[in-house]
């Protein structure tokens, strides 16, 4: 055996995946075939629906078979087909010898048990480990992946933990019997790009100190750049492309690579213009929610999600708000539109919106909308796309006819680049890009002043962030829009916003013109910020705690 084959750990070869659903047959794998050497870092990258999870999955066969079958392929582990393997031969290797992080450890993570209890289990089960030897074990884990004050998270339940806290946690229990093979599947996509950083580096100098190998699945070629030793790019199915990061990045062979790293978010938003009237302005705007404790629940403290912000936003003006999750950026987008409740004042075009009751913001509502990061969580399933574009008509606009209604939601439709002939469809039948596009129609088929958009590209692919981004230039510049922006995407948010207020626990640490908050920041968590955003290096807690 040649040295080169001793040292590969991982090797997939020709390997195809079908799925049969109401006796159709789809190929979502086709003759894929790849190696990962001991110590080694492969990245997996393309965009939804190119195979890179179910290729992943198939590693491990958890694909729901019998609806998923392997047409054709071989997945050697350490010599050894797992494609044949038992299922009492799989059963050992998962989780002791190959390990899985999935990309949303909300829904991976039990919501019933502790963190003690779930970290705990994977050590009895294949270590035999219990009791006050498992606890050791667990504080030593949670040490090593970086959660601050173990002892008191130890009987902390998912929903208690912050999106990086429970990602960590997964590490954790991936780590729990020192794999030789991490697959990690979007391990990144939801975190805010400090928290991101900080994973990444926590996984790279794992990887060092254990001598551990990795796939890595992502559609984000950035991280890919700093952390992948090679890379296989996959497109409807198949890898087109392998090869070292720098000779994929330098020299790139194939049309589909070349689109990927072209689709980076570009361009700079439309110079403001300080003539336009003001549509949004407030003034120490407050958001606190009580704390209660005691038998008779009296209210301790208070939780200060927003605590005295001011801006002002006028139209064809972009505000950019940043900041890590649990910074106060959603409650503030939501406490403008006065969909929860907030001290201080919030003036819409003028007109002092503070006090005003559900029944006086109604006639104010077709002027100011909302896009939401979720496009497939705030479209309802039971609804044609006609239906959800023309459910603001009807509510704002009763008097059109249902000619001039359906016109209207065409109109939109075209306006965000969907086929208006696709009306009749409902949201699953559409990819993410385009159910964003759907959300976007729904909000300007109204013709608003005012737009919150909360996350609106954070689930997307690269390439079709983009096409989002110049869509919503687009639009900005045809109906003089004000936007105000909600995004932990620096990228994103440098090609969109005018201004900048970056959030931490509620309060503004900085704000200004874009250029100058994203080249120029004087605020130790800013420059944090942008050093995760575009450096995409590790960032130290202590620089984010100071």
């Amino acid at each position: 055996m040649s040295a080169e084959k001793s040292e590969t750990i991982l090797s997939v070869r020709d390997l195809s995946v079908a799925f049969h659903q109401g006796g159709n047959t789809s190929t979502a794998v086709d003759h894929v075939s790849f190696d990962i050497r001991r110590g080694e870092v492969v990245a997996l990258v393309g965009e939804s629906g190119s195979g890179k999870s179910v290729t992943a999955n198939s590693i491990l066969r958890l694909l729901p078979y019998p609806a998923a079958s392997h047409p054709s392929g071989e997945i050697f582990f350490n010599g050894k087909d797992l494609l044949k393997a038992s299922d009492a031969e799989l059963r050992n290797v998962r989780g002791n010898d190959v390990t899985m992080i999935f990309q949303e450890p909300m829904t991976s993570l039990n919501p019933l048990h502790s963190i003690e209890r779930q970290i705990g289990e994977i050590l009895e089960l294949h270590q035999g480990i219990a009791g006050a030897a498992a606890r050791s074990r667990i504080l030593e884990l949670l040490n090593q992946v970086g959660i601050r004050e173990p002892e008191k998270r130890l009987a902390a339940y998912p929903h208690e933990l912050s999106g990086g806290q429970r990602q960590r946690v997964m590490i954790a229990m991936a780590l729990a019997n020192r794999p030789e093979l991490l697959i990690a599947d979007e391990p990144t996509t939801a975190l805010d790009v400090t928290v991101q950083a900080q994973i990444l580096a926590l996984l790279k100098n794992l990887k060092e100190e254990h001598g551990m190998s990795m796939l890595f699945i992502t559609h984000d070629l950035g991280i890919v750049r700093k952390f992948a030793d090679r890379v296989c790019v996959m497109t409807k199915g198949r890898i087109v492309e392998t090869g070292p990061v720098e000779d994929i990045f330098s020299n790139p062979q194939h049309a589909y690579t070349r689109h990927l790293l072209a689709s980076e978010p570009k361009g700079l938003p439309r110079p403001g213009d300080d003539s336009q009237p003001v549509i949004m302005e407030a003034e120490d705007v407050k958001v606190w929610f009580p704390i209660k404790a005691g038998f008779l629940r009296r209210v301790v403290d208070h939780v200060k999600a927003v605590d005295g912000i001011d801006l002002k936003l006028r139209a064809g003006h972009t505000l950019g708000v940043v900041g890590e999750s649990g910074s106060g950026k959603t409650t503030l987008g939501l406490a403008l539109t006065r969909l929860i409740a907030s001290k201080g004042r919030i003036a819409f075009v003028g007109q002092d919106i503070a006090g005003h009751s559900f029944g006086e913001m109604r006639p104010l509502r077709r002027r100011m909308q909302i896009v939401f990061q979720d496009p497939f969580g705030s479209l309802s399933p039971r609804m044609s796309v006609a239906d959800i574009v023309a459910e603001g008509l009807k509510v704002h606009e009763p008097s059109l006819s249902e000619a001039e209604r359906d016109h209207r939601v065409a109109s939109a439709l075209e306006e965000t680049g969907l086929d208006p002939t696709t009306r009749w469809r409902y949201p699953h039948e559409f990819s993410g890009g385009q159910r964003q596009r759907i959300a976007i129609a729904r909000a300007m088929v109204l013709k608003p002043e005012f737009v919150m958009l909360d996350e609106p590209t954070s689930a997307l692919d690269m390439s079709v962030q983009a096409q989002v981004v110049e869509l919503l230039r687009d639009l900005q510049v045809r109906h003089n829009l004000a936007y105000l922006f909600i995004s932990h995407d620096l990228k994103v948010v440098r090609a969109l916003a005018n201004d900048i207020i970056v959030m931490r626990a509620g309060r503004v640490v900085e704000k200004g013109a874009a250029k100058d908050v994203i080249e120029r920041p004087s605020e130790a968590y800013t420059k944090a910020l942008m050093a995760a955003a575009f450096n995409l290096e590790a960032v130290r807690s202590e620089t984010i705690s100071q």
